[in-house]
Parts: structure tokens; sequence; C-alpha cells
């Protein structure tokens, strides 16, 4: 056997176990490194990395958001064009029937200078993601919000005491539309919502406003606490609507000052952060079995019974748009 065999020319390979001299016990390949340490935000385990996906995902809400918005239907689209949604263009789709409705509101479009364009109806489809648009579509260009400051100058321009109304966790655009309506019935000076999970103001909110969107200014805070200590800077109180709140609408007598009324969903209420930062916690006297209010029932309610404190006190409301 070769190792063992003591003839000539027999030889043992003979390795050693364990490091090698000069080694450190490593090959050549590990010994070159990893490189430089990646930044904390491409490492995918490190909160920095969460913070920049956040982010991202954050804008890329933002630029949907921000897209032009097609409201579809017949119907919905003679509801816009009657509340004079500002509306960029008028989709038909070629080879559809024609009736009262579609010919009303051809006329409308017409009678305003919208451009009415004819297009295929597979076009049509791929355009509202659906066949539901029942052969036309309005395209309305994205809302302008200001700033939450500009409610501030605005009401103080205004000469009567401001009257704001702030969203929290309010997602359906039917109830921000109502609001806008009911604050812009009551004196109100303008309407605050999130920027993130809040509903935004879509053809859906322009027609439950009746078109009350375009002279009601609304503001989208990137963080609504801020905004409301901002609005405290600037000598308004801050109440917020929740059930057995240390107020209710009988006892507050404030609705006459400057004020931020705050409301939220009908689920979830306040957010945590929102409540704590609130200066008084108010509930709407209801008959006992009644659970809560829809969001935008409770703000009219609470819109009203400020104005009336505003009426008895003196102040006028505004007898022009804003």
């Amino acid at each position: 056997m070769a190792g063992n065999d003591k003839r000539r020319g027999a030889v043992r390979k003979s390795a050693k176990k364990g490091p090698t001299k000069g080694t450190g016990g490593k090959g050549r390949k590990s010994l070159q490194g990893k490189g430089p340490t990646p930044k904390a935000e491409e490492r995918v385990y490190h909160t920095a990395y969460k913070r920049k996906e956040e982010r991202e995902r954050r804008e890329r809400g933002r630029h949907t958001r921000e897209m032009p918005d097609l409201v579809v239907g017949r119907n919905p689209v003679i509801e816009c064009l009657h509340a004079h949604v500002p509306a960029a263009q008028l989709f038909v789709a070629l080879g559809t029937a024609h009736d009262d409705r579609l010919s009303e509101a051809v006329t409308m479009a017409t009678t305003r200078a919208i451009p009415v364009i004819e297009v295929p109806r597979a076009e049509l489809d791929k355009m509202t993601g659906n066949g539901m648009h029942q052969g036309v579509g309005l395209q309305i260009p994205p809302y302008k919000y200001v700033d939450h400051h500009q409610l501030i100058t605005n009401a103080k321009d205004s000469g009567r005491p401001g009257l704001i109304v702030v969203l929290d966790n309010i997602t359906d655009p039917r109830n921000l539309g109502a609001v806008i309506r009911s604050a812009a019935a009551f004196g109100g000076h303008g309407v605050v919502i999130p920027e993130r999970r809040s509903a935004s103001v879509t053809g859906v909110a322009w027609r439950t406003s009746a078109g009350t969107a375009a002279r009601l200014p609304v503001a989208r805070a990137t963080n609504l606490t801020r905004a409301l200590h901002d609005f405290q800077k600037a000598g308004y109180q801050v109440v917020g609507l929740e059930a057995g709140g240390t107020h209710t609408l009988d006892t507050y007598t404030g609705g006459a000052e400057d004020v931020v009324i705050v409301v939220g969903s009908e689920g979830k209420g306040i957010s945590r952060l929102v409540r704590d930062t609130c200066d008084v916690l108010m509930s709407v006297p209801m008959e006992g079995w009644v659970e809560s209010l829809n969001a935008s029932v409770a703000a009219g309610v609470v819109l009203s019974e400020f104005a009336r404190q505003r009426r008895a006190v003196g102040i006028k409301p505004s007898t022009k748009p804003r």
C-alpha cells in the first residue's frame, strides 16, 4: 500500500491538519473582505430601511391622489355638471345609445366650454378599469388644497371668529363632501384633512358637496396633531367630538369664539394623539338607545349650534362666497 511501503519511490502525501502558516486559518478568498458596510437604509432589517420604504410608499400614494379623477355613469356625471365641478373634459364612448341624460350631459358640457371627446368603448373601459361607465366619463383635474395656515389667515381677514372643521379617520369621500357642504352652509372657514389614511376631494366628494368644494377651501395636513397645535397658538380652542365628553352641546358656550371642531369616524372615533391635543371633549346629546351619529351628521349638528351661538351675539353670517 502506497505510503506504508518502504520500497524506493513509494511516497506518503502528508497534509497538515489545522491552520497553515500565514493564513490565519482562512483561505485567500475569505481574506479579501466583504467591502464597505452598506448604508443603514440599504439593509432590509434596519429601521432606516423601513422608514425609507414608508416614505416611498407615501410618495407613491401622493402621486396617485394627484392624478385626474374620472367620474363615470350618466347620473353622477350630470350631478357633477349641475354642481359646477371644474371638469376638464367629457368622454363619450363611440356607439353609445343616446338618451335624455346623455344629451343633457353633452349640452351642459358644451355650454360650459368643456371639450366633448368621443373615444372607442375599449379605451373608456381601460380608463375606468371596468365597463360600468354607461358610455360616459367626466374628467376632473386634481383638487388644489391649501395650507392650514391659509385658513387661519382667511378667517382673520373675514372679520369674524374662525370656524374650522378637522376630520380624523374619515375615509368615505361622501362624508367629506357632506362636511364641506355643512361647513359652507353654517359659516365655516375651511376643512382640514390628514394627508394619509383619509378621503380626498374626488368626484364623489365634489358631488356630495353640491359644488361648495369650489368655494370652501380644504387644507391637507401632514401631521394633524401639529396642525392643531398651530391653531391653538393662533388662539383657537380645539373641541373634539366624542361620546362621554366633559361637555355636551347643551353646556358648551364657546362656539362664538375662534374654534376648531375635530370629528372622528363613527367606528374609530378620534385617534389618541389628536384626542390628547383637544382642549375640550364634547358629546352630542341624543336618545340613549342610539349608539352614535354618522360623522357628517354630527359635524352638521355642531356647526348648526355654533352658528346659532354666533347669531345670538350679533355675528352676522357672510353674504358672499369665499
